[in-house]
């Protein structure tokens, strides 16, 4: 059994108490199962969905229990192997890890559909996080990383896997593409559509710090504040005659929803990542009668995504212009308040360093 020759703790971020924040812990250093590995974690970033148990809102309410250390977004090296993993891993191998932890018997599983096991447990939701100086992960969801992706990159593959989930749903090669909502994930779909061959990408958003970040994030993308611009008119500024082949609904806005059904063309097609806040009214006769088609996106395609995401890097996608902001892991608070606030891109914590 692997242990850490200075100590038994560590230090993790944790959701101690049904209230808002989080508090920087003691914590023990997990044990890995014998199918598991355990991870020394150097860069985690945080997410909308940590923003969300920060703020202990309804839905973390249902799902969190407490206490959790949260955190799900994360990039370290592999320091022990379960004596039952069987796959070539080794110590010191630089890693990151697809979040959602599945029963390999359910029947999705058997299938071979893992993303769309009913019975999915996430890495610092419901499963002890990676907000912290060592983190647990079954050794079938750990993704090696190659020599040239740097930690803070790592770190940031699980939001990039949604981006490029949500981009797979249609064929973008020579097609216009709207993506709704300029949040990080919405700008690396952007990105995504841009290499994938798009003739047009158009983001729209309402906040003018995040559609300026995406013109470096996304090269080429036509950025849109719909409180300043009609998207009609930018439309007819590029030519597009009918309207988008594709939409990519990020932000779960009911407007944007309507935007999208709106400017498709008949039969277009719409994958929605996006989550609402709550139940929204749709105008089904119009999405009826321009014969569209709707996807829903969760999660990542394991681990087919995982492999088109390390291509994309690989080919020349840089995420890096995505990472505004980087802070020792103790300064946390400062990061949670820079993402709440609307005023970043990709919020990294390095999980070697103290302020």
């Amino acid at each position: 059994m692997w242990s850490d020759p200075m100590t038994d703790t560590m230090k993790a971020l944790a959701k101690t108490k049904p209230a808002e924040g989080l508090e920087l812990i003691d914590a023990p250093i997990p044990t890995p199962g014998d199918e598991d590995v355990l991870i020394k974690v150097h860069k985690t970033a945080v997410c909308g969905t940590d923003i969300h148990i920060w703020n202990w809102d309804e839905w973390s309410q249902k799902n969190v229990p407490v206490p959790m250390i949260t955190g799900h977004e994360f990039a370290g090296e592999i320091v022990a192997i379960g004596k039952d993993v069987d796959r070539r891993l080794k110590v010191g191998q630089r890693v990151s890890a697809e979040g959602h932890v599945i029963d390999l018997n359910s029947e999705a599983a058997r299938a071979g559909h893992f993303h769309l096991d009913p019975h999915t447990r996430g890495i610092g939701v419901n499963r002890q996080g990676a907000f912290a100086e060592y983190v647990v992960a079954p050794a079938f969801n750990v993704i090696e990383l190659p020599d040239d992706v740097p930690y803070e990159i790592g770190s940031i593959l699980d939001p990039f896997g949604n981006a490029v989930h949500t981009a797979q749903q249609f064929d973008l090669l020579g097609e216009d593409v709207l993506v709704t909502g300029a949040g990080p994930i919405g700008m690396m779909a952007a990105a995504v559509a841009r290499h994938a061959g798009a003739r047009t990408v158009v983001l729209t958003d309402i906040n003018d710090f995040r559609l300026d970040l995406a013109q470096k994030v996304a090269p080429g993308v036509r950025t849109v504040n719909t409180t300043k611009e009609d998207l009609h008119d930018v439309m007819h500024e590029l030519g597009l005659k009918v309207g988008f082949d594709v939409a990519l609904e990020m932000s779960g806005s009911p407007i944007a929803f309507k935007q999208c059904v709106d400017t498709l063309i008949m039969g277009g097609g719409m994958a929605l990542l996006g989550i609402p806040s709550k139940p929204m009214e749709t105008d089904w006769g119009a999405i009826i009668l321009k014969a569209l088609t709707i996807k829903g996106v969760y999660g990542r395609e394991m681990f087919t995504t995982w492999r088109k995401m390390l291509g994309l890097l690989k080919a020349g996608l840089d995420l890096t212009p995505l990472i505004t902001h980087q802070y020792p892991y103790d300064r946390f608070r400062e990061g949670f308040e820079v993402m709440k606030a609307g005023q970043s891109g990709k919020v990294v914590l390095d999980w070697e360093k103290t302020a």
